[in-house]
């Protein structure tokens, strides 16, 4: 161990604007008359999506246990019992993912708007970021751009109706090496994760929306050609920052898709977790009309702060522990 390493690796002028981001944070929401909730950080019940890994814990007499790596579940439960508009504050956990803006326990913000969709809901993190920035605007407004469209202008290739070799050969010509095995959407990630993210965004944030609707996980998908996600990500200087969703209400398409990530991780020989079942009633009991999303506190602050990794406004990441 470092002679050092019992100390922050972040300074006291970042571990205060941490506090003060918090502040303003529940400003923006106590304003706009949202309720504070908590919900459970354990859980029974661990996310199916096979591109995230939940931290499983314990296996005892009280079954199995995982950390969440998201409040969504617990919070769409508190909307189907008639909660209204509510966000959250919370820690949440994802294994395998350490690195410059990653780390395994990080700090999100979520939050539900029944009556909204998700293009609402992009209005609504636009004034956010407009709040935090002091004075209430923005230099100009945020980008918005299609899935598609970021595609074609920085690759030069149709998500949509490219083949898997086109894909693959996109991808050796950006310096990506061939993996084996990579599915259709596995490409798609990676493309967009180390080829297109990284140059959204970099001056004004953009909102890239219209997911293919293989990708939308627990969003509703729209009946168009091609289907798409009502889904959106916000990206700034070239990071993601945020995820919303015009959220699914459809309890067996929800368990559908949970059943459909159980054998694809199956299939790629990952652990198979258990999807949360009390979700599925609660959807099926009803979940209001609403748009969700889960923001990134930790890399929005970083940016706020001009620093170059999380390690500078984190207390104590991984490595320090």
């Amino acid at each position: 161990m470092a002679e050092a390493d019992w100390q922050p690796s972040a300074d006291l002028p970042s571990i205060k604007a941490r506090a003060r981001l918090l502040q303003s944070l529940r400003a923006f929401f106590d304003a706009r008359g949202y309720l504070e909730v908590e919900t459970p950080a354990l859980t029974r019940s661990a996310a199916t999506d096979p591109n995230i890994e939940s931290l499983h814990i314990s296996d005892s007499s009280h079954g199995s246990a995982w950390l969440q790596s998201s409040p969504e579940f617990a919070m769409k439960r508190l909307l189907a019992a008639g909660s209204g508009p509510i966000f959250q504050i919370c820690h949440a956990w994802r294994d395998g993912e350490l690195g410059r803006w990653h780390n395994p326990e990080f700090s999100m913000l979520e939050w539900y708007v029944p009556g909204f969709d998700h293009a609402e809901l992009m209005d609504e993190v636009e004034a956010l970021m407009c709040w935090l920035a002091g004075d209430g605007t923005w230099p100009e407004p945020f980008k918005r751009a299609t899935y598609r469209d970021c595609f074609l202008s920085q690759l030069g290739i149709d998500p949509f109706e490219s083949s898997l070799h086109e894909l693959e050969a996109c991808a050796l010509k950006q310096g990506i090496s061939v993996q084996p095995d990579l599915d259709r959407d596995a490409w798609l990630d990676l493309l967009m994760g180390q080829c297109i993210g990284p140059r959204l965004g970099l001056t004004t944030p953009c909102f890239v929306l219209d997911y293919p609707a293989s990708q939308a996980a627990l969003s509703r998908v729209r009946d168009t050609q091609p289907p798409v996600a009502s889904r959106f990500e916000l990206y700034w200087r070239g990071l993601e920052l945020a995820n919303g969703f015009h959220e699914l209400s459809d309890s067996v398409e929800q368990r559908r898709r949970f059943e459909a990530d159980q054998a694809l991780r199956k299939a790629q020989g990952k652990p198979v977790p258990p999807f949360d079942q009390r979700l599925i009633a609660a959807l099926d009991a009803g979940l209001p009309d609403c748009a969700g999303v889960a923001l990134g506190v930790d890399r929005l602050l970083a940016l706020l702060e001009n620093k170059t990794s999380l390690a500078d406004v984190i207390s104590f990441p991984f490595e320090r522990v």
